[in-house]
């Protein structure tokens, strides 16, 4: 059969996203099209099997168990072609719906709430044990072998339905969220997988009606949707071999989990020591890592760790050797120092006392040519954005940089927003140039920086963001690295910014945010560096986000030609 191939090309899509899952979803889809077992000539025809469930309907309905069961609806079409012994009815043919329990109040039974109830196939139904006086009035009945479908989003959407076994008393009631099904002659396992079936829940979806928040599956749906019922043997096989597949699913998604810890492990025990370096075996601890860390990365989230340990090597001082010509950052220090105090008192900027940064912070050693300082002492402005901006916003003119402009190491201007504002407006203090950096000061992404690397000709920045303005333009690439970097500043900062109350940073905060300082020819070389690594980590990036690509890609043909039709004369081979 077709399925033949997908299982000889399953090494190539083991680690396609969500693999695994699509592979449970498709054994249940080719367990109710006939496709997963053979059929047998001899098995009792399905059309047999519904003549004796309408005699046994018929005996119950004399006998007063159950009330005479409305007329079956004409099924308009059939979804899916299915095998000639099969035939397509519904569950309200081919059971009893939304049957009642009579019992003692004082018998023990089960009671079973929405949240004991899994999504997953295979896994049974958990219960609370209570009187049967307490639960029968208010709630769903249902008995030993059952089975019910929870009608709810977005429990339906998941796939929660069960099979009631191992009920106390044989009886339960529960979740008022359920349809129920007591099967006839028809095996409840069977039933389960159409339910959790992908072609049964896709096609139930857009039938859902309610508002948004509260859409339920209605009963129409549930009882007379087109089921596809084969010979009771031939379903007692199907679900033999479906609690197989779904076997080798489990133990496969546990070897990959496996592979994946072994790997996650590799990758950060590497990491760890690149983070917390030892200098005598650092550099083979960084070739090791460099060499290594391509093999052990299978998906493209775990390139955000790699990415942090270069930032973090980087700020360290430990990405690129120093050079003993280099003037020391002590010198340059001096220099902007004395030049700040002559803007000052020129007027130019703004008179401020110069930032102390917390001396408890950064206490790891420097090469010796570095500084460790504040942030604001390299700074000649640190301020933010006006308030009173949404009276003048407008559809052109110059450009408002807003905190959802502002992502993790750079802007996104696609979306900006125009302002045109008047003239005596006081804002334009926040009046941005090329070489500021950008930090998200209140609300979601608080702490984001970024640095604006090109003339953004007219523009002004939100009460939401923060405007630092190095002293020197040369100085915001390393600026920024330090303010990404946990090893660099940014643990500080997110500390702050998250120490009580409502997320939130303010100017000191960032003033006084202690960072390491190389000397300005270092801090070329160290972002040139990053640059370049960053551009390796954005290539494996793609590299995986394509792989994956072509995994989903090769799975999605091979599920599409597993579930195509199977013609004669591979039915007579399969036979």
């Amino acid at each position: 059969m077709n399925a033949e191939r997908l299982l000889a090309h399953y090494e190539k899509i083991a680690d396609a996203p969500d693999a695994i899952a699509r592979l449970r979803r498709f054994i249940l889809d080719l367990a109710v099209r006939g496709k997963l077992v053979p059929q047998d000539a001899n098995d009792e025809p399905a059309s047999e099997l519904l003549k004796r469930i309408a005699k046994e309907k018929a005996r119950l309905v004399k006998a007063g168990e159950i009330r005479k069961p409305k007329a079956m609806p004409a099924l308009a079409e059939t979804p899916f072609p299915i095998p000639p012994n099969w035939r397509w009815s519904q569950l309200a043919e081919i059971g009893v719906l939304s049957p009642r329990n009579e019992a003692s109040d004082a018998l023990e039974a089960s009671f079973v709430p929405m949240p004991l109830i899994a999504a997953e196939y295979g896994v049974a139904n958990q219960h609370e044990v209570r009187l049967w006086g307490e639960i029968k009035k208010g709630y769903t009945h249902f008995a030993e072998g059952d089975v019910g479908l929870a009608k709810i989003t977005p429990c339906f959407e998941n796939g929660k339905s069960t099979v009631f076994r191992n009920l106390t008393g044989e009886i339960g009631a529960g979740t008022t969220e359920l349809h129920i099904v007591r099967p006839l002659f028809v095996d409840q396992d069977f039933i389960l997988l159409f339910l959790k079936s992908p072609h049964f829940i896709e096609t139930g979806i857009p039938k859902m009606t309610g508002t948004a928040g509260q859409k339920r599956v209605p009963t129409e749906y549930f009882a007379h949707s087109p089921f596809p019922l084969p010979p009771l043997a031939e379903q007692r096989r199907i679900v033999a071999k479906v609690d197989e597949l779904m076997g080798l699913c489990d133990r496969l998604e546990a070897a990959r989990a496996g592979r994946e810890v072994v790997r996650d492990r590799l990758a950060a025990a590497s990491l760890a020591r690149l983070n917390a370096p030892d200098p005598k075996t650092f550099e083979g601890d960084a070739r090791f890592a460099l060499d290594a860390l391509p093999a052990l990365t299978t998906r493209p989230d775990q390139i955000k760790a790699l990415r942090q340990t270069i930032l973090n090597l980087a700020v360290r001082g430990k990405l690129v050797p120093q050079d003993a010509g280099d003037e020391p950052a002590s010198a340059l220090l001096e220099r902007i120092a004395k030049e700040k105090v002559r803007l000052m008192k020129a007027g130019a900027i703004p008179a401020k006392k110069e930032p102390v940064r917390d001396s408890a912070k950064m206490t790891e050693k420097l090469p010796a040519s570095w500084c460790p300082i504040a942030l604001g002492q390299v700074c000649n402005l640190v301020t933010s954005g006006s308030r009173g901006w949404a009276e003048f916003y407008a559809t052109s003119g110059p450009s408002f940089i807003r905190a959802q402009n502002i992502r993790f190491g750079h802007l996104r201007l696609s979306e900006l927003a125009f302002v045109n504002p008047p003239s005596n407006s006081e804002g334009s203090r926040t009046q941005v140039a090329k070489g500021d950096l950008l930090i998200v000061i209140t609300g979601a992404g608080v702490t984001n920086p970024a640095i604006l690397d090109h003339d953004p000709g007219e523009a002004y920045v939100s009460q939401h963001v923060g405007l630092v303005r190095p002293s020197d333009r040369r100085l915001s690439g390393w600026l920024l690295l330090c303010l990404m970097a946990g090893a660099g500043g940014r643990s500080e900062l997110v500390e702050r910014a998250y120490g009580a109350g409502k997320p939130g940073l303010n100017l000191d905060n960032i003033r006084s945010l202690s960072i390491p300082l190389p000397p300005l020819a270092e801090q070329h070389r160290i972002v040139a560096k990053v640059d370049a690594l960053m551009a390796l980590c954005d290539q494996l990036e793609a590299s995986l986000t394509a792989t994956a690509a072509t995994r989903r890609r090769l799975l999605d043909a091979l599920l599409a030609e597993a579930l195509a039709p199977v013609d004669a004369r591979e039915m007579e081979a399969a036979e």
